[in-house]
């Protein structure tokens, strides 16, 4: 599936997005508004589009600092927030599904506590409710490096096929399309008890745990779902990138997590 790329305007930054709609005004097809990792973008979620397609119209947002989305000068959780409310209105999207990995899932269950009437569901990929993370060893990916090969050793194995999407040719050499120092600050602002934020809305949510995350622990998710009316835990085969590492297992999740909500009008 093609997926049409789109952009708008927001606090004096460019936002980039994925579009499965393809400018089809005809398309009915209720919105599933995804939100990536840090260091990722929205490209990771293309493969879905085309296995949620037709009943679902994906669309994938580069947040800031990331892909083609403007750098910016803070990331604090009030921003991002904010760019999701944005996204909704430069698209005239009244309500849609959030799926969110990582910062992502923050970023959508943050959002659903404060505009509920916006979320008709969620769906919540590896993320807890508390967050105390140390991402400065991305500091060694900054710069430019002469050679690709310079670039994927310094990003190493473990987090190099995650991050290919992000790796960006310019005259110089080779670089991230994000600022690791940029990541560093948005992680910073993210740690903390999110608690409130995750008990404070109601919809329907699905919690995806990887099987063999580093970031997450089973107990911590199984206290999340079993707190929260409305919830299910499941845990699929991968690590925190699960709809990176089985594609199929996870969209096999999600559609049948969304054959079980009524499809939002």
């Amino acid at each position: 599936m093609t997926l049409q790329r789109g952009s708008f305007r927001h606090a004096g930054l460019t936002f980039s997005f994925l579009d499965s709609n393809n400018g089809d005004s005809n398309n009915d097809a209720p919105p599933l508004i995804a939100l990536h990792a840090h260091w990722m973008e929205a490209q990771t979620f293309a493969p879905l589009a085309g296995l949620l397609a037709p009943d679902w119209r994906l669309v994938a947002l580069d947040q800031r600092g990331h892909g083609y989305s403007s750098h910016a000068r803070s990331y604090t959780r009030d921003d991002y927030l904010g760019d999701l409310v944005a996204l909704f209105s430069a698209l005239r999207i009244d309500r849609a599904v959030l799926l969110g990995n990582s910062l992502g899932g923050v970023n959508a269950y943050q959002f659903a506590a404060r505009h509920s009437q916006n979320v008709h569901a969620m769906i919540i990929e590896d993320i807890g409710a508390v967050l105390a993370d140390d991402t400065s060893f991305a500091l060694a990916w900054s710069g430019v490096f002469p050679a690709l090969e310079d670039l994927e050793r310094a990003v190493g194995p473990r987090f190099l096929p995650y991050l290919r999407d992000s790796i960006r040719h310019v005259d110089e050499g080779w670089r991230l399309a994000f600022d690791p120092q940029d990541m560093v600050e948005s992680q910073t602002c993210i740690n903390g008890d999110h608690w409130s934020d995750w008990l404070a809305s109601s919809c329907a949510a699905l919690l995806v745990r990887g099987k063999d995350s580093r970031v997450t622990r089973p107990d911590h998710l199984a206290e999340m779902a079993s707190r929260r009316p409305n919830t299910q835990l499941l845990t699929l085969e991968g690590g925190h990138v699960v709809h990176a590492d089985h594609p199929q297992l996870f969209v096999a999740a999600v559609r049948e997590f969304l054959r079980s909500i009524q499809v939002p009008t």
